[in-house]
Order: C-alpha cells, then sequence, then structure tokens
C-alpha cells in the first residue's frame, strides 16, 4: 500500500471522477517514468514506481475503487472526514489512531470496513494462504467482449470472425524477459522472492514486484519484443459460432480462451456478449416475430390477400377480411424464431394507409360514396 499520507489519486495525479482510460494513460506514463531500469541511480524512482503500482492496482479494478472511495470519504486513510469509533480518529498522525499499528479488528465499528479493507487488498484467509505459496499458479484473467450480429444470424444461428487482445507470452523470449543470448540476474527490489509489501507499521500488503514483475529476475539484457515483460499484448482471431435463437444480453463461454495463467496456471476464458442489431422490418418479443405491413383503403373495405415475409425467408399468404380496421393482428404460428425445443409465432399488424391527396375523379368518386354510406364529411 502506498504511504498513508497520501491517497491513490494523488499518486497518479488524477481526480476522483477520472475515468479507467485515465488512470490507465495516468499509471503507463508514470510506471515508464519511474521505471528501476530507468532509473538505476535513483532509489527514490523505485519507491515511487511501488507507489504507482499499487495506486493503479485499485483503482483499475471496478469493485476495489469502489471500496477504496467508501473508506476514503469516510477518514479510513486519513484522507478527509473523521471517522467515528474504535479507530480513535482516522485523521491523527499514524492514519489509523495515534497506535501507530493496525489491525482489521480496529475497524470492526466503522461501517464493516475490516471485511472491505480486506477485500480490497486481497488479505482475506484464501489470499494470505496463496502469499505463503510465493508464484503458485494463478488462472488467468477472463476477457469479456461484446460481438454484434445480424438479426437473422440471431434466429438462424451462423459464425462470426472476432479479434479480441489477448496477453500472450512473448515468443521471443519465451516469458522471461530476457533478450535472446542474455543471461538475468536476481531482483534486488524483491530479493528473488517475486513479491514485496507495501505499507508499514503493523500493516503490511504483499504484491507481485513491480521491478520484476513477479518473476524475482531481472534481465540482463530487455528482450525488445516485451521490453522484458515476458508478455505481449496480441490481436487473436476467433471464430464464433452462433447458437440459434440467442438474443442481446446472450453469452457464450470459450474455456481457455482468455489471458493466459501466471507461474504455468490456465487461462483464463473469452466470454462473449452478444448485442442483436435491429431489423427495418422484423421485432423480435421472446419467440415472437412481429411485423407491421401495410394496406390500402381498398383492400381494408373489400378484403384482400396479400404476401407476407416471414425470418425465415418464406413467403406467407395471408387473407385481409372485409371491413378490417388499421391495427388488426393477424397470427402466422410457427414462423418465429426456434430456441430450447420451442418455436414461437408470427404476429402481423396492417396499417391502413390513407391516401394524402385525391384526383379530382378520386374526390369524386368518395363524395358519392360518402352520400351513399350516409357518412359526413
Amino acid at each position: 500500500m502506498a504511504k498513508q499520507s497520501k491517497d491513490f489519486y494523488e499518486i497518479l495525479g488524477v481526480s476522483e471522477k477520472a475515468s479507467k482510460d485515465e488512470i490507465k494513460k495516468a499509471y503507463r506514463n508514470l510506471a515508464k517514468k519511474y521505471h528501476p531500469d530507468a532509473n538505476r541511480d535513483d532509489p527514490k524512482a523505485s519507491e515511487r514506481f511501488k507507489e504507482v503500482g499499487e495506486a493503479y492496482s485499485v483503482l483499475s479494478n471496478e469493485e476495489k475503487r469502489k471500496q477504496y472511495d467508501r473508506m476514503r470519504r469516510l477518514g479510513a486513510f486519513g484522507l478527509g472526514g473523521r471517522s467515528e469509533g474504535r479507530t480513535g480518529g482516522a485523521g491523527g498522525p499514524g492514519g489509523f489512531g495515534s497506535a501507530g499499528g493496525f489491525s482489521f479488528d480496529d475497524l470492526g465499528g466503522v461501517g464493516g470496513l475490516g471485511d472491505i479493507f480486506s477485500s480490497i487488498f486481497d488479505l482475506g484467509r484464501k489470499g494470505q494462504a496463496a502469499s505463503k505459496k510465493g508464484r503458485a499458479p494463478r488462472k488467468g484473467q477472463d476477457v469479456e467482449y461484446m460481438v454484434d450480429i445480424p438479426f437473422e444470424m440471431s434466429v438462424e444461428s451462423g459464425k462470426v470472425s472476432i479479434a479480441v487482445s489477448i496477453t500472450e507470452e512473448c515468443a521471443t523470449c519465451a516469458g522471461n524477459g530476457a533478450a535472446p543470448d542474455s543471461g538475468s540476474h536476481r531482483c534486488t527490489e524483491c530479493g528473488g522472492s517475486g513479491s514485496v509489501a507495501f505499507g508499514q507499521g503493523g500493516f503490511a500488503v504483499k504484491r507481485p514486484c513491480p521491478a520484476c514483475f513477479g518473476r524475482g529476475t531481472i534481465p540482463d539484457t530487455p528482450c525488445p519484443s516485451c521490453q522484458g515483460r515476458g508478455e505481449v499484448r496480441q490481436n487473436r482471431k476467433i471464430q464464433v459460432a452462433v447458437p440459434k435463437g440467442v438474443e442481446t444480453g446472450s453469452k457464450v463461454r470459450l474455456v481457455g480462451q482468455g489471458e493466459r495463467g501466471h507461474a504455468g496456471g490456465t487461462a483464463g476464458d473469452l466470454i462473449i456478449t452478444f448485442k442483436v442489431k435491429p431489423h427495418r422490418f422484423f421485432r423480435r418479443e421472446g419467440t415472437d416475430i412481429h411485423v407491421t405491413v401495410p394496406i390500402n383503403i381498398v383492400q381494408a373495405s373489400l378484403g384482400s390477400k396479400i404476401k407476407v415475409r416471414t425470418v425465415s425467408g418464406r413467403r406467407v399468404v395471408l387473407t385481409i377480411p372485409p371491413g378490417t380496421q388499421s391495427g388488426t393482428k393477424f397470427r402466422i404460428r410457427g414462423q418465429g424464431v426456434e430456441k430450447g425445443g420451442r418455436v414461437g409465432d408470427q404476429y402481423v399488424e396492417v396499417r391502413v394507409d390513407v391516401p394524402e391527396a385525391l384526383s379530382d375523379e378520386q374526390q369524386k368518386r368518395m363524395e358519392e360514396f360518402a352520400s351513399v354510406t350516409g357518412l359526413k364529411h
């Protein structure tokens, strides 16, 4: 964790309302500026690099950022406001009270801050057990991707190609961060353990070492392809099968297609969320299809037969009875969407179009019609 007299927004130089892109941009600029490899003669740069990494690890995570903001408002970091209760005044010199030390129990009387703090810094029992194992294998992160698909494809199924940005192991250095034919030496920041502790007094948080990226070693000559990180961002082209009957918000999980794992851990998953493009003619409600078809006043009055296109591409003849009113709906059974072994229907709503202008002859005939029927105009 960064020094308690500072806050994460101040460390990154962004406002409390900064977007995720602004936070990411600020982190990249600062990490590049204070990276130990670029400041070998400046010991303060290394400490600044750690602070920047810790601030980004919290503010880049939506849930952790919300929890951090909540504690920040309550004064748990000595950054604003005072917290009443067992903390003894968060605004004191020690940041968490005059005692200088810290435990989660001390925050028990401030709206459950102990649980929140534990969640932010992964210091629950599970996190503590994992830290004891050192560089234990960890599953890679899941990647979420939204893909637009045509309306017809959502009904009939199909395949769509996407390009997803994924972190891959660098092929040049095989993930060790060193240039070809170059060796590595033990990281002086973490002593080769691959992790460092942030904090002060009786409180500390372990995080992967930002200098060696958790490997425990520093390449003598950084790999030119990945700048010593051991991983690169690449666009991976993937063919995604679109199931029949998907709707906007439907998801498909592709196991092992997400971010690569750490220390031999399994890769994460790729979660595809579909967004169905609207259609100019068809509308969907569940498994039913709705369309609106215009007819003229003669067809509505005398009756007619019209051809209606279905979502499957068929042309169905629909009988319009005499005297049909605008807004009347007709059902064509079995011509909706097939999903889960069930097929919906297609509903056709007719709209009677009235001519905007009449010729002299049409005007005369319409007046005769009105006279015969007794309709007023």
